[in-house]
């Protein structure tokens, strides 16, 4: 399966093959100010399957920390991904491949939420422990 997409612009165009290895909701501030939203909607890829097919040279990245390397068109400012190093893993916003049948299984950083929803899928404080985190689940 192929799903293709672009920056707000259309300057940037990425591609993403096969399936996400997952899909959910952020909470954590950073993503929350980074999307504008109060929520970000994720769909984590493994970097071989994530690939800039056109505008390679509008595409700018931001590094708050070792962890993030948020990637966006420098015509538009649209976002397009952020890059998880230490996960080995690549955050396609999910608004950036309207193809994508997006179905969440997971929220993550769950403590810091200013949006609680009520939609039965896991709740986590923070991380997975697999990533990192405690792993600790949070009630609705």
């Amino acid at each position: 399966m192929k799903h293709v997409g672009n920056c707000f612009c259309g300057a940037v165009t990425v591609e993403v093959t096969g399936e996400p290895e997952a899909m959910g909701y952020c909470h954590c501030r950073s993503c929350r100010s980074w999307s504008g939203g109060p929520v970000n909607a994720f769909s984590l890829w493994k970097p071989e399957a994530v690939r800039i097919t056109e505008g390679a040279q509008n595409v700018e990245t931001f590094a708050k920390t070792p962890l993030s390397q948020r990637k966006f068109c420098k015509q538009c400012g649209g976002h397009l991904m952020t890059n998880h190093p230490p996960l080995g893993l690549v955050d396609v916003f999910t608004a950036t491949i309207p193809t994508l049948a997006f179905t969440p299984g997971v929220h993550v950083n769950y403590a810091e939420t200013v949006l609680p929803m009520r939609d039965g899928l896991p709740k986590l404080k923070d991380f997975p422990a697999e990533f990192g985190g405690s792993g600790e689940m949070m009630q609705e």
